[in-house]
């Protein structure tokens, strides 16, 4: 017998119904007598980010389909440079990924993290702009241009509410 469970559109209850009737527990729950699952569409998406130029023509979307696709260092690297308002010193950032809990980035190994947010933007920012995070070598500091600052933050609040629209790790050969 096989059982499928859709974790995103099946309630508990739909679930604990099924798994009943599979195995002859509860033999009268059939499918009819399920509560209706919630509507897919109150769970944010992607329609919910402007497609209007932010400037350098980025947009929401983009923007989301970047940190969507960018390694998830690099994608913590990037909230926490607009966590702190689009501008982080290179040893902040060092010193803050060092010993994180859940995203630990060796010292010395924050450009090698990042290299995959500039192939991203080759492929999904406008013209292939890749300024999107820049290293000013000169005061050793990160930036994000201000005009972007708010559709990542709009970016960042769908990944958190969407976790499952992003990629989780590295790409299988």
């Amino acid at each position: 017998m096989r059982l499928v469970i859709d974790t995103q559109s099946d309630t508990y209850e739909q679930a604990i119904a099924a798994v009943q009737a599979a195995y002859g527990f509860n033999p009268v729950a059939l499918a009819s007598d399920w509560p209706e699952a919630p509507a897919l569409d109150r769970r944010p998406g992607l329609e919910g980010l402007s497609v209007e130029d932010l400037g350098e023509g980025w947009t929401e979307r983009l923007l989301f389909d970047t940190i969507a696709a960018v390694m998830p260092g690099a994608r913590a690297v990037l909230r926490r440079v607009v966590d702190l308002g689009g501008m982080a010193s290179y040893d902040d950032i060092q010193d803050f990924f060092a010993d994180h809990p859940e995203t630990p980035i060796p010292r010395g190994r924050i450009g090698g993290t990042l290299t995959s947010v500039r192939a991203v933007c080759r492929r999904t920012g406008p013209d292939n702009n890749t300024r999107l995070l820049e290293l000013d070598d000169r005061v050793r500091v990160y930036r994000v241009a201000p005009v972007l600052l708010e559709g990542l933050r709009r970016a960042f609040a769908l990944a958190d509410a969407r976790p499952d629209l992003l990629r989780q790790g590295p790409a299988c050969p």
